[in-house]
């Protein structure tokens, strides 16, 4: 698959099946739409594109929006690439583009760059300058550009259920079997290894600090979680732990895992951390050695759920 981050130096020779949205999450319902899209492209001899934009509009148009996304940028390209589309556009998402008009942004984006020949789009898809435009303007628009609009039903959306919104207040309240379910993969967080106080392998627990860059990335509600990783071509599997460390009087959060049976050198590597089951929340104890005691329960659970659930 290829991803075009600036739109603007981009233009298809190729003529192509659309659709739009920011696909935070690229959950089963969007897969569900994303098959269809690429389906119709491979029917119909047509590349399969997904316009999506960001920073997510809500970060431009309500600057007191703290709205936290499931996926970087770049966990969404790889999803996406695994699911078979041909191209993913970025395009930046400003407030001089919010104004552009409906009519406008058919004409600059869909038909000029994108060779659009076919729009496949949800029944209650909104755009344009304060998004007055609605589906029949899309159709309309589309007979007079030479495109078809499929239109995405309401049952076809309802079937699923799912929502980004759904998803992101679960992976806030800790439920992540939940989150799995709707995403239809695993909650993933993706950062570079680093260095910390040394704290876990003075308890015999040896811990990467996780550092994630993108501020925008949501992170799960504070508790200890049972987690995955494929580290060198290898799959290891870990318990985690999201919070300020209180025992020891942390004063900053941090993301820390422990993985069972792997003791090699990964500082300053990327790596990527599946989230697969929570164990429970973080708590402030009597004394380290208390910790410690806890951290052995915690290591048998998730010892105990791995060969029940992943074994």
């Amino acid at each position: 698959m290829s991803q075009v981050k600036k739109i603007e130096a981009y233009k298809s020779i190729n003529p192509t099946v659309v659709t739009i949205g920011t696909f935070d999450g690229v959950h089963i319902g969007h897969q569900k739409i994303i098959k269809r899209l690429i389906n119709k492209g491979k029917l119909e001899g047509l590349q399969s594109v997904i316009l999506t934009f960001f920073p997510h509009p809500r970060m431009v148009l309500q600057k007191d929006s703290n709205i936290k996304l499931i996926n970087t940028i770049d966990e969404r390209h790889d999803i996406l690439d695994d699911l078979g589309l041909d191209y993913l556009l970025i395009k930046k998402f400003t407030h001089e583009f919010s104004r552009l008009t409906a009519e406008d942004f058919v004409k600059q984006i869909l038909v000029d760059k994108l060779n659009a020949k076919k729009v496949i789009i949800g029944y209650d898809h909104r755009f344009g300058r304060n998004r007055n435009a609605d589906i029949n303007d899309l159709k309309d628009f589309g007979i007079k550009y030479n495109f078809e609009v499929e239109e995405i039903t309401a049952q076809d959306i309802n079937d699923v259920a799912v929502s980004s919104t759904k998803i992101r207040n679960a992976i806030n309240q800790g439920d992540i079997r939940k989150a799995n379910i709707y995403l239809g993969y695993n909650f993933m967080l993706n950062g570079l290894v680093t260095k910390g106080k040394g704290l876990g392998r003075q308890l015999n627990y040896p811990t990467a600090n996780i550092d994630i860059k993108e501020d925008y990335k949501i992170i799960p509600k504070q508790g200890s979680y049972i987690v995955s990783a494929t580290i060198k071509g290898t799959l290891v599997y870990g318990m985690m732990n999201i919070g300020m460390n209180p025992t020891v009087n942390g004063n900053k959060q941090t993301i820390e895992v422990h993985f069972f049976n792997f003791d090699e050198d990964i500082y300053n590597e990327n790596i990527q951390i599946e989230l697969l089951h929570r164990i429970r929340d973080e708590k402030k104890f009597e004394s380290v050695e208390a910790l410690k005691l806890q951290l052995a329960k915690d290591k048998e659970t998730a010892l105990d759920y791995i060969t029940k659930h992943h074994a």
